[in-house]
Order: structure tokens, then sequence, then C-alpha cells
């Protein structure tokens, strides 16, 4: 068999490159990324956040996750400071839409795990997981085991924070067998100080059919960090845009305008809200376009405990909704324990 010189070898285009050149290529790559890195340090680009907490400012604003009607009673107990233990007992009843319920929840949590459990009176058990494995990277698993059909449901997601990115990949009731589900994946990047744009993908899947849609985001905030104004459309014709303002040190203002622009339907609600924080209380104010004012007041009366009322009027339904609270908190540990300073003698 004749031999091929060795410059043949290194020439001829039919032989493959040799290590060497691969490594080259390699190291190119390398170089070009770091640069780029590099590049990208020097714009100065902070986390925009995740696209789960896009609107987390103006949700903490208002009060439509905090409002509720009838009595409400909570009692907490603290059993450990590090790690955190808490139990908690849940009171519920006169509400002129929910039945009267009791719920029994532990929370346990340390420097790397958070565990939440609930279970009321009807049996229906929920929980929560979330594991960071580095202070950036979070893995979250939820379930709900209910005995009414339909109910039940398990949702497992990963989020990781990047220097000027978010990324999070969720699946909601994934099967292994068929891959049915319902699939979350979403990106968001900061393009400038004050600018961050992203993606969410959804993709439903069925034995039977799948779906697939995608919707866009924004985010501006100001180079003081004081207002925030984000935009979430998504091509079937939904558009929400809100706006955050903190007007003072005690006072936050927001708004949120919800569009829909559907063949099938046409409507649109624009809400605006107010947060007052003073020394001992919390104080939230909302009206939105539909008729409804509302109201609720916390006021703590010590750290260990608070009293809350909150009200509703419908003036297109000539309707009213009112709700009052009180949340007790104790702990079987010495002051010591809970890390509070001894008075002097």
């Amino acid at each position: 068999m004749a031999a091929f010189p060795p410059e043949k070898l290194s020439l001829d285009p039919a032989f493959p490159s040799s290590p060497s050149s691969s490594r080259g290529r390699l190291g190119a790559l390398s170089d070009a990324y770091n640069r780029f890195s590099s590049w990208r340090s020097t714009l100065g680009l902070s986390n925009p956040g995740s696209v789960e907490n896009l609107q987390k400012e103006v949700k903490n604003t208002h009060l439509t996750n905090f409002f509720f009607d009838g009595a409400r009673a909570d009692l907490m107990k603290g059993l450990s400071m590090d790690p955190a233990f808490q139990v908690t007992h849940s009171f519920s009843l006169a509400s002129q839409t929910l039945p009267p319920t009791y719920s029994f929840g532990a929370v346990f949590a340390n420097q790397q795990m958070f565990l939440q459990g609930n279970i009321d009176n009807e049996g229906n058990l929920s929980g929560r997981l979330n594991h960071g494995w580095t202070p950036t990277s979070v893995t979250k698993v939820q379930s709900q085991l209910s005995s009414t059909p339909g109910h039940s449901m398990i949702q497992v997601e990963h989020d990781h924070q990047g220097a000027d990115y978010s990324v999070n990949g969720k699946a909601i009731n994934p099967s292994l067998t068929d891959g049915a589900g319902i699939y979350i994946g979403s990106y968001l990047q900061s393009v400038t100080r004050n600018l961050a744009v992203g993606v969410e993908t959804l993709y439903q899947r069925s034995p039977v059919d799948s779906e697939i849609s995608t919707s866009y985001l924004a985010k501006l905030t100001g180079t003081d960090k004081n207002w925030i104004a984000t935009a979430h459309f998504q091509p079937i014709g939904v558009l929400q845009a809100t706006y955050w303002h903190k007007l003072s040190e005690k006072v936050d203002a927001a708004a949120d305008l919800q569009v829909i622009a559907a063949p099938a339907r046409r409507d649109a609600i624009a809400t605006l809200g107010a947060k007052w924080d003073l020394r001992m209380s919390t104080f939230r104010a909302q009206l939105d376009s539909t008729g409804k004012v509302s109201a609720l007041l916390e006021q703590r009366f010590a750290p260990t405990f608070s009293f809350t009322v909150s009200g509703e009027i419908d003036h297109f339904k000539n309707a009213a909704k009112v709700g009052v609270g009180v949340m007790i908190e104790s702990s079987s540990l010495t002051p010591e324990e809970m890390g509070m300073v001894p008075p002097p003698l």
C-alpha cells in the first residue's frame, strides 16, 4: 500500500482537519465569546427580574390580591427560627362567594430550601417546594390534590437569573406517556439600563390536538428606579399595560389597563390604585372602570397582632362587600432564640 506524504494529509480536503486546527477554531470562538461578554459588561446592564414578577410592584400596590369579604382569622405560631418552622390555622366564614373553610398550613425554610404545605376541611392538599441550587438558579414544584375532578395539578419549573437576563421554563400537568400538558418558556433581556424586552411561549398539547402561542413583553424602568412601566402583548388581541410610581417613601400609585380586541370579545378594564405605608398600618385604595371602589386597611397594634378591614362598593350592580380579619402570631421561643436583644436589667 502506498504511503501518503505528510503534506498530502494536511492539504487534501478529503481528509479531516488535524486536532490542532479544531482547537484553533474552538479557541477563536472562545475569544469571540469573551470579547462579546466583556462588551456586555461595559454596558452596565442589570438583571431585569423574572417574567412572573414583571408586574410585582403593581400587584403589591393594588388590593386585588389582598381583598376578601366575610370574617377571617389567621393564628400563627413560630416553632423555630433557624431553620424557620411555622404552623398556621386559618378560619374563614360569612363570605358571599366562598363557603366557610378551615385550613392548616406549615412552612419550613432554610438557606437553600422552602417548603410549604396546606390542607383544608374538605381534604384538599396543596404543597410547594423551592430549592436554590445557586443564588441565581432555583427549581420550584407546586402541587394540588383535590377531590373535585379537574382541580388536581402539578407544576414544575426552573428559574435562572443571569447578570442581565432571566430564563424560566415550566411544565403544568406533564404526561410522561404521551407528552400532554402545558409547557411555558420565557426569556427577558435587558437591552439598555432602562429597557428590557422579552418573549413568552406557551405550548399546550393534548392527546388529540396541540396549540402554540407566543406573547411579547417590555419593561421600562426609571433611572432612579422610582417608576416602572410594563407591557404584555398577545397576538390574539390581548394587551396588558401597567405603570407604577413611587411618589414618596410612604406612598405608591399604580395603574393597570387590560384591552381585549379578539374577534369574539372586545372589552377593556382600567384600574387605578394607591398604597400608603404608615408606621403601624398599611392602607390601599382602588378604583376601576367597572364601577368598583375598594379599600383595605391593615392596622398592626403589635408585632404579633394585626387587624384588617376591607370593603368594596359596586356602583353599577348596586352591591357591596365587607370583610374583617385578625392575625395573631405567637411563639414558644425565648427572646434569645428569636434573636432579640434582652432588655437591660
